[in-house]
Order: structure tokens, then sequence, then C-alpha cells
């Protein structure tokens, strides 16, 4: 894929209007980077000004914050915070609510302050502005899809309407799960949970949100999060329906549903 790098752009004279913080999931892990690929293609397919850091992107620190490592945490964000004033960055947009949430709120006290989009809320934009268009009966026309909440975009941040109005667009038929929006229950992974082994306890918290999803009868359970993306694939594993049930992101959606102009 053709992807810009911020570097690259500014050496030849260029400043792209926009920073696509990739993030560690979606830098590292196999199933993410599908994630990154799909909303990358539509940011292409767009032309729409964009770079990333590439090598100069680090961990925001949100895991080491979490995990209460402040020290480190504070090292990382120090380090990234140089890099984007250094470019003089002005608007981030990012396919993860850890990442989204941590350079929103907790950058600017040490002073990285810049305009941070979560995809969700970007996909609705490009949508309502009549940019991104869906094609006639496309492959999720009709079919049953739930939505899960991830808790760092819903409560931590109130955005709960962008990633449904989204979904709506692929003229889908929206199901909900008896805990959602405000009242979501966490997939587990948050609160750098994700990195460690649960406590002891009698079922697992992503076996029992999956089923929650899986009572709804959907044949895809959307997430905007990778971490709840990995909790939501293990579940579905768990009960033995990878073969009737699809985990997929909203950018994965949105970019098989696309026109191709």
């Amino acid at each position: 894929m053709n992807v810009p790098i911020f570097s690259e752009q500014i050496a030849s004279g260029k400043t792209p209007e926009l920073l696509f913080w990739v993030g560690c999931a979606g830098s590292f892990d196999q199933r993410a980077q599908k994630i990154t690929r799909a909303f990358a293609s539509i940011l292409n397919k767009l032309e729409i000004d964009y770079a990333i850091l590439g090598k100069e992107e680090m961990c925001t620190g949100d895991p080491a914050r979490r995990a209460g490592n402040e020290f480190m945490f504070q090292m990382m964000a120090y380090q990234n915070i140089q890099v984007l004033n250094g470019y003089g960055i002005k608007k981030i947009v990012t396919a993860c609510p850890h990442c989204f949430n941590t350079l929103k709120n907790e950058y600017p006290e040490l002073g990285g302050t810049y305009e941070v989009i979560h995809h969700a809320s970007y996909l609705q934009q490009l949508i309502d502005e009549g940019r991104i268009k869906m094609k006639e009966g496309g492959d999720f026309s009709g079919r049953k899809i739930t939505y899960h909440d991830s808790c760092y975009l819903g409560r931590a941040n109130d955005i709960y309407e962008a990633p449904r109005k989204v979904l709506e667009a692929l003229d889908a038929a929206l199901v909900e799960m008896k805990r959602c929006k405000s009242n979501g229950l966490c997939c587990g992974a948050g609160g750098a949970q994700m990195f460690k082994e649960e406590e002891k306890g009698t079922t697992r918290i992503n076996i029992d949100r999956t089923l929650e999803a899986l009572d709804t009868g959907a044949s895809v359970i959307a997430s905007a999060c990778p971490f709840c993306n990995t909790m939501m694939t293990d579940g579905v594993k768990n009960s033995n329906k990878e073969e009737e049930v699809q985990v997929l992101d909203i950018a994965e959606l949105v970019a098989a549903s696309m026109e191709n102009e």
C-alpha cells in the first residue's frame, strides 16, 4: 500500500493536514493491521491529505499509565509530543479509542494540544458530507449487525451515535445488545488488562460479553477498537461460531461497502 510518511512529505515541501495515528495494535497486531489497511484505503480513495509518522510514532503510553507506571507514561508522552510539535501537527485521527483518549485528554497537560478525532466520528463526518458513498445492496445490506461500545469511546468520551450512524449508512439492520451505550459492558481489555492474566473468577468477561452479542442473532459484531475486536473474536471462537459470525471494525465494513468512484 502507498501510505505517505510525514517526514518524507515535509522533506518534499508538503505539510499534510491530517495525521493518521496508527497505534501499537494497528501497527503490530496482525488482525488490527487489517483495520489500519482498511482505514488507509478509505483515506487514499478519497484523496485525503494525510500521512503517518511511521517509525517516529511511539506508544502513547496509555497501557503504562493504566498499569501504574506514570514515569514510563510521561517519558513516552514527552517523546511523542516533541515529534508532533516539531512537525506542527494540528489534527490527528486514530482508529484506537485508547490512543484517542490519551492524545485528546491527557497530552494537553504535558504540552501537546491537538484536534483529535476518532475514526468513528471521522467516517460519520465523511458520510454526512457525501464524500463516502455506499454501494446499492452492498455486502452488509439487510444483515443483522450489533455494535459493541468501547469504554474509552463511549463512557470516557461520550461517543455513542457516530459509530451507529456509520453502520446505519450500510443499510444494515442494527440490533442492540441488552447492555449498550452508557450501560455497555467492557470487553475486558481496557485499563491494561489486555496485557495481563485475569484474576480468579468463574467466567472471562469477554466470553460474557460475546454471548450477549450472539444472543442478538447478529451475523456481524461491529467494533471501533482493536482491543475490543481481539476480545470479541476470542469470545466468538470460544463459542465455535466463527463460521456464522464475523467480528469487524467499522472501517472494514465501510471499506467493503464503498462505491468505487
